[in-house]
């Protein structure tokens, strides 16, 4: 019989950074489903860890995963908390759309911070439920592999803004706000990639 209820983890990453997209990943697993070795989130993994774990994800077939990033200029406009919770949203209906008939129904989980437009719920129907859990990155293996995705993808997006944009060093910080980063930012000005409403401190 073909499994159809799922484990939906749904985190972020890039609050913070003065520079690049936020970005959320939804993940989605059987309820059923058993790990080999423990998991981690993505925080206390190496970058070689996540790696190797965003590999594993890619291969299982039981295993579900969407991304969706909101960029610098719509994080100025509406901020980086609508901004997050505008990217959990996406990545959740495209997790559901594209995936319809096998995600039948689930108990969604959301880090700290994230929120689904009620909306969108509404319209998916009553066979999935959402919350909100403070530190559910540390708590649920749904939420640790949207955790590692969402990480890993963003970072890869940042080490391509570096080849765009090598003064900033986007490969080491991330677009986060090192000493380093915020001096780039005072000797080159902002480049396309930084969030205005982030950097008035360093322009």
């Amino acid at each position: 019989m073909k499994i159809n209820s799922y484990f939906i983890g749904i985190d972020e990453v890039g609050r913070g950074p003065l520079a690049g997209p936020v970005t959320v990943s939804a993940v989605a697993m059987p309820v059923n489903f058993k790990f080999l070795t423990k998991l981690k989130d993505s925080k206390q993994l190496t970058e070689n860890q996540r790696e190797n774990w965003f590999r594993y994800i890619k291969k299982c077939p039981e295993i579900y995963r969407t991304v969706a990033n909101v960029y610098p200029k719509v994080i100025d406009r509406i901020n980086i908390s609508r901004a997050a919770n505008l990217a959990a949203t996406r990545a959740f209906k495209k997790l559901i759309i594209r995936h319809r008939g096998i995600i039948a129904r689930g108990k969604i989980f959301l880090d700290g911070g994230l929120f689904l437009n009620k909306q969108t719920l509404l319209v998916i129907g009553r066979a999935f439920t959402a919350r909100t859990i403070i530190r559910a990155d540390e708590k649920y293996n749904c939420v640790k592999l949207a955790s590692i995705v969402a990480k890993v993808t963003r970072d890869k997006a940042m080490k391509r803004n570096h080849k765009k944009f090598p003064c900033y060093a986007f490969d080491k910080h991330k677009g986060y706000g090192t000493k380093a980063h915020g001096a780039a930012i005072k000797k080159y000005g902002p480049s396309p990639i930084h969030r205005q409403s982030f950097i008035k401190n360093f322009i």
